[in-house]
């Protein structure tokens, strides 16, 4: 899942781009206020990790912004105003996590995975859809209890379309999810993504929508 870190601190932002990316996922980074709220309004992300004292616009300013058009896209706050005040401040501009610096790498990315889930109503660690099961932070994916091997990028073109199960993905929106800005990307990644997937796991498991694109079909459910 593709995650937008706003931070000013060159080093600090360096190793959260990075650690993020080795923890699996996909990540872009900007480093004011005004430049994560043109990427917000622009971009799709699956979650915010928030500095607050930014340059241009103010974290807070920033998150008032988005909260005010209607944007729910979680965001985690990271920063190193510890105060009290600050953190109900902070939580109730609209923040759905706020975090102290430092924090290990490790449990920021629990904690965006955390989000992820409530954000998606999941409550368990392992996301389940029929016969396919997917646990974002062990890179693991099984199917009909055995577990198969994928790369990086196939795990997230799944992860995708199973949490969107029963909803139609264009390519467009899997690209928007999945690949960072500074990523050269070939014109059928997503089709040959796919056409791995359907091969390593089962045909029927992923749907082609003509003209539309890509469509993960939700098990059917049995009535008594």
């Amino acid at each position: 899942m593709r995650i937008l870190i706003v931070e000013d601190d060159a080093t600090l932002g360096d190793g959260l781009l990075e650690g993020l990316r080795q923890a699996g996922f996909a990540a872009d980074w900007v480093r004011d206020g005004a430049a994560a709220d043109r990427a917000l309004a622009g971009e799709s992300f699956a979650a915010v990790v928030l500095d607050l004292g930014l340059p241009r616009v103010d974290g807070r300013e920033l998150l008032r912004r988005l909260r005010a058009r209607g944007d729910r896209t979680p965001v985690l706050v990271l920063t190193s105003r510890d105060g009290v005040g600050d953190r109900i401040a902070g939580l109730d501009a609209g923040a759905d996590d706020y975090v102290i610096k430092p924090v290990a790498l490790g449990e920021l990315a629990a904690r965006l995975r955390a989000l992820l889930r409530r954000g998606a109503g999941e409550a368990a660690p392992v996301l389940r859809v029929g016969e396919l099961a997917i646990d974002p932070s062990a890179h693991r994916v099984s199917w009909r209890g055995e577990d198969v091997e994928l790369g990086p990028r196939e795990r997230g073109v799944l992860e995708a379309l199973a949490r969107a199960a029963g909803q139609v993905l264009s390519r467009e929106q899997l690209e928007e999810r999945l690949y960072e800005w500074d990523r050269a990307l070939a014109s059928n990644a997503i089709e040959v993504h796919v056409h791995h997937l359907r091969r390593k796991l089962a045909p029927e498991l992923i749907r082609t929508v003509r003209g539309v694109g890509y469509l993960m079909p939700r098990p059917a459910t049995v009535e008594s």
